[in-house]
């Protein structure tokens, strides 16, 4: 019988994030696969947890993934950890949960911390329905891709480094309107966790002018639905030809 792959959710920020169930299935598992084992060390040392760890990121998955699947099939539980946050969400995580389900190994992903959810409640707009984008493309599609959520309805959510924050900005406020609302939530769960509401416009001007620093969430208003709705009324209400 084969083992079970976790996937395993660890704090954005604040260490009293971490579950105990998250703890338990971290100390009874084989292996913890790791994206940093550096960072992750610092966890484990924490809630000594004493679990061994393999490094397993973006630029190594293709490598370790047999491996991890072979210890998975002989019954062996293993657990998967990112950084912060649920891995799979803008983390390595995804390929080995694929290639589990496709040779039917149980997997089962414990719920726990991610950055967009409380950045989104937190920005104070619509998240009824939303879109997560994560990160932008830095080149090729970038563009179209701000083009296509700026015509979207529904509150989207993007991902950005600190260092690109004030021109991402200004590239949504052009694909989007300046006057467009928007929130930057910055170090979510942390100390010094803040977020900046305002037009796109005022949100460039401002990062523009201040660095900013920490992990970054971009929450932008959806497309005005009335203006939409009504759009689309004048249109149907026009008598055919």
């Amino acid at each position: 019988m084969s083992g079970t792959l976790y996937i395993v959710p660890t704090p954005v920020g604040n260490l009293a994030d971490m579950t105990p169930r998250a703890v338990e299935v971290l100390k009874a598992a084989s292996l913890i696969l790791a994206e940093d084992t550096r960072t992750s060390a610092v966890l484990m040392r924490h809630f000594g947890i004493s679990t061994p760890m393999n490094s397993h990121h973006k630029f190594n998955e293709h490598d370790s993934l047999e491996p991890v699947l072979s210890r998975l099939e002989a019954g062996e539980d293993i657990a998967l950890v990112s950084d912060a946050g649920t891995p799979g969400i803008s983390d390595p995580g995804f390929m080995l949960s694929r290639e589990c389900r496709r040779r039917d190994i149980p997997v089962s992903t414990l719920p726990g911390p991610t950055a967009f959810v409380p950045a989104l409640v937190s920005s104070g707009l619509p998240c009824d329905r939303f879109v997560f984008e994560g990160f932008l493309p830095p080149k090729k599609g970038r563009a179209t891709r701000m083009a296509e959520l700026a015509g979207d309805e529904r509150t989207f959510v993007v991902y950005e480094s600190p260092l690109r924050v004030a021109r991402t900005l200004a590239d949504l406020a052009e694909a989007c309107g300046p006057e467009r609302q928007a929130a930057v939530c910055r170090e979510i769960s942390k100390l010094h966790e803040t977020i900046h509401r305002g037009t796109i416009g005022e949100l460039a001007t401002y990062f523009t002018a201040n660095q900013a620093r920490g992990e970054i969430v971009i929450i932008v208003a959806g497309k005005d639905r009335e203006r939409s709705r009504v759009h689309r009324n004048k249109y149907r209400s026009e008598p055919e030809e």
